[in-house]
């Protein structure tokens, strides 16, 4: 298995994700919050187009994970997966021809080469969920946009070989920084963004023995730098040092990983 990112951040995410047998592997897109033109340069970078994609998920409706989906899956004709409350609060009505397959949390779905396992997330969203992503031989979680930490979601990221872990913020940043006072409440709240010393302790959490991978995401541009997240999940992350920790980034994404 590997993974790249098409760019992580309140302007648009998108992760690609590939496995199965070498010459027909499988892809699944998990968010498009990019316009169709942006997405086909982005995905060039990696060396594909969207007719190579297979399936995209949906982990909830704001703007920058949904936005593009329902036209990539057209242009792909990739079948489009989210929950009901996604489609619910971010659908006004189901374009007609969408293949659009309705998931539910902790139902994993089960595609050729891959498994994607839904996992419900506390976020300000309709009926938000993250991603476990595994095949024969790899486990990738995705965790993004979330406010907090809970036990169910650490039983689910157990035994990862990678993780791609939202650090939105730096608490002083934020509390310091231009935005409105509800804006930073929001943010900071319960089901608002993790901040770095959040993503942090729910790493400290996870069982790290085969976790080979890290990458911090979804950094904001005006309450976060790299060095500061980088310096909080290595500082938990048993024997590494800063530069072991990827950052996926708001223009360039993050290369392919393997897994």
């Amino acid at each position: 298995m590997r993974f790249a990112s098409l760019g992580s951040g309140s302007e648009g995410n998108g992760l690609v994700v590939e496995a199965g047998r070498q010459g027909a592997p499988m892809r699944v897109l998990i968010d498009c919050g990019f316009g169709l033109a942006q997405v086909r340069r982005r995905l060039a970078r990696l060396g594909l187009a969207p007719t190579d994609l297979h399936a995209i998920f949906v982990t909830h409706e704001h703007s920058d994970h949904l936005g593009g989906a329902v036209r990539l899956a057209r242009a792909a004709g990739a079948q489009l997966f989210m929950t009901r409350g996604t489609a619910a609060a971010g659908l006004r009505e189901l374009p007609e021809g969408l293949p659009l397959q309705l998931i539910e949390a902790d139902r994993p779905i089960e595609l050729e080469g891959l498994r994607v396992d839904p996992v419900p997330v506390p976020h300000d969203a309709r009926e938000p969920v993250q991603f476990v992503i595994e095949d024969s031989r790899s486990r990738l979680g995705v965790l993004t946009d979330l406010g907090q930490s809970t036990p169910h979601l650490v039983r689910r990221m157990t035994g990862l070989h990678a993780l791609v872990l939202e650090c939105n913020h730096d608490a002083a940043m934020l509390r310091d920084g231009p935005y409105p006072w509800s804006l930073k409440r929001r943010i900071a709240g319960p089901y608002g963004h993790l901040e770095n010393a959040a993503a942090a302790a729910l790493l400290a959490q996870l069982d790290q023995r085969c976790l080979g991978t890290v990458v911090a995401a979804h950094l904001s541009r005006s309450n976060n730098r790299p060095d500061l997240a980088r310096r909080a999940l290595s500082a938990v992350w048993a024997g590494a040092n800063e530069q072991d920790v990827l950052v996926a980034d708001q223009d360039q994404g993050l290369g392919w990983t393997e897994v």
